[in-house]
This record gives C-alpha cells, sequence and structure tokens, in this order.
C-alpha cells in the first residue's frame, strides 16, 4: 500500500505541476483578463483539470501493484491516455484563443482564432496576418467598396458564414476609425440601466479617464470597451453588462 501511494503521489504531484503550467499559459497569456470569461473557457480547462490532475492519479493507485508483471505496460497506457486527452483539451483551448478585438460599425466583437476566415489572411494587410499568442489586438473593419464583394460578404454572413469581424482582409488600423468611435460612443449613465451603481463607480475610479464606452460582443459573456471620447481612443474592457 505504501508504495501504491508513493507513486500515485509522485504522479499526482507531476500533474498538478502540469495544470499549473497550463493554467498560467491559458488565463496570462492566451486569455488574460477579462476575456476568459468573456469567452467562457473556464468550463473546458476545468475539464482539463479534472483528467491530468484526478483521473490520472487515481487510475495509477488502482493499477499499481508490486511485482504485477503487466505494471509498466498498464502504466505506459494510463499516461499516454492522460497525455492524448491532455494534448486534445489543450489544443481545443489554444484554437479558441481570442486573437482580434474588432471595431464593427457600433459596437466591438471578440474574435477568436477558430473563428477566423483563413481564406482570407493572405489578402489582408501584413500587420494582419499574424494571430497572437499573447492576448487579443485592436483593429477595426471596414465594409469592401467593390459592390459585388459586399453583396458576397452579405450572403455570406446571412446563412451563417463569415461577417465582418471574422474577415482579416477588411481590417484596418483602430486609429483609423477614431472619428467613428467618437460619433458611435455611448454616455456612461447608460450602464446604469444593465449594472449596479457601487460596481459600476468602482469600475469608473479605476479608470479616470474613460468617458464613453461602447460593447464588446463575445461568444459567453458581452462587456463593455470604455473609451476616451475627446481622442476616441480605447481606455479598456471591463466586465459590466452593456444589455
Amino acid at each position: 500500500m505504501n508504495s501504491r501511494l508513493r507513486v500515485s503521489g509522485i504522479h499526482l504531484l507531476c500533474s498538478i505541476f502540469l495544470g499549473l503550467v497550463a493554467l498560467s499559459i491559458v488565463y496570462l497569456i492566451w486569455y488574460p483578463e477579462p476575456f476568459a470569461v468573456a469567452i467562457g473557457v473556464g468550463k473546458i480547462f476545468l475539464i482539463l483539470l479534472v483528467v491530468d490532475v484526478v483521473i490520472g492519479p487515481i487510475l495509477t493507485f488502482v493499477v499499481y501493484k508490486n511485482g504485477k508483471k503487466s505494471l509498466i505496460f498498464d502504466l505506459v497506457i494510463i499516461a499516454f491516455l492522460q497525455g492524448a486527452a491532455f494534448l486534445y483539451g489543450f489544443h481545443s483551448i489554444a484554437v479558441g484563443r481570442p486573437v482580434w478585438i474588432v471595431f464593427n460599425v457600433d459596437r466591438f466583437d471578440l474574435v477568436q482564432a477558430s473563428e477566423l476566415d483563413t481564406r482570407f489572411l493572405s489578402d489582408a494587410s501584413p500587420e494582419f496576418r499574424h494571430l497572437s499568442w499573447i492576448g487579443p489586438r485592436w483593429v477595426a473593419s471596414k465594409k469592401p467598396l467593390d459592390l459585388q464583394k459586399r453583396n458576397q460578404l452579405i450572403v455570406e454572413s446571412a446563412v451563417g458564414g463569415a461577417d465582418l469581424p471574422q474577415r482579416p482582409d477588411l481590417y484596418i488600423p483602430l486609429k483609423e476609425e477614431a472619428e467613428s468611435i467618437k460619433l458611435k460612443a455611448r454616455r456612461l449613465p447608460e450602464l446604469e440601466q444593465y449594472n449596479k451603481s457601487e460596481v459600476l463607480q468602482s469600475e469608473f475610479k479605476k479608470w479616470p479617464q474613460a468617458d464613453a464606452w461602447l460593447p464588446l460582443v463575445a461568444k459567453a459573456r458581452s462587456m463593455a470597451v470604455l473609451l476616451n471620447k475627446e481622442n476616441g481612443s480605447v481606455v479598456t474592457v471591463v466586465d459590466l453588462r452593456p444589455w
């Protein structure tokens, strides 16, 4: 029994270490606050941790027995299954990471790597071809001037295809849309309809330079982008309800 506990304990410690490394990568690099909540990566990551930290060491505890002929084989199979499950989950989280925050007419859209229409990457400006691994970058989108391309975009988006935010070939620097952002920016008091006053005051104190906002549309939870209306610049993203 002591040997079984020792081996499964070592397995548990190794799994915990791997889980902590994954936790750091996911929440500090790929999904910096508050984007993990906006996309809802927590559920997937929880499953990943359960498989990595819990199930693997339990299986080791169950199968381990001194002198067992198939012990090495059993442990190799457990390690393989645990590693395969971990890599599959980690890959799913990686391809779902947020890569762009796109100004889109009168709001911002949080675009994940898996949502981007890669058919148009080669047509995008060089600065928009690289998909970030260290949190999303800010950009704006603009409808194509060509009528045929505009109609094609309307048809594709209507049937569930790529819309403006998912088309990297239609990206432009965010600063080029500063005037549009100023025109579309909403007054901060509008957020009082959807959020508690104490929560709002706490956020506003953190960002005194913010005097306007626009919605951020995301997969799991929409949020608010705080703005400085004077120059049309982005201040930050906060976990406040936009509607």
